[in-house]
């Protein structure tokens, strides 16, 4: 499937809430980072972020309005294509993709 020149709708409020929540986290782990930096944060508060913002169920529901809407306006084949790609992605904890640590005890 030639994905380049597909649109897929989404309805708008969707959409919003959607770039609402990526937005407070890229600006967050932005700030996160830059304390890291200065040593004015650790590893305790990103994962206090992570779990009082409640980003993991967040993330989901992008991808869950993401998904609804390819579901709705592509075929069977098309949106198991789409699967094996966001198959083939990184993901923590996998041996290929612990990341830029070199411990895998984690």
């Amino acid at each position: 499937m030639d994905m380049s020149s597909r649109e897929i709708r989404m309805p708008l409020s969707e959409v919003v809430a959607v770039l609402q929540d990526l937005n407070e986290f890229v600006v967050s782990l932005d700030r996160l980072g830059s304390r890291q930096a200065s040593g004015t944060a650790d590893e305790f508060t990103v994962g206090k972020f992570i779990a009082d913002w409640d980003v993991a169920r967040r993330l989901a529901r992008a991808r869950r309005v993401i998904s609804v809407a390819l579901d709705a306006q592509l075929s069977e084949e098309e949106n198991a294509e789409i699967d094996v790609l966001c198959d083939q992605g990184r993901f923590y904890g996998a041996d290929s993709a612990i990341g830029p640590s070199t411990d895998q005890s984690r």
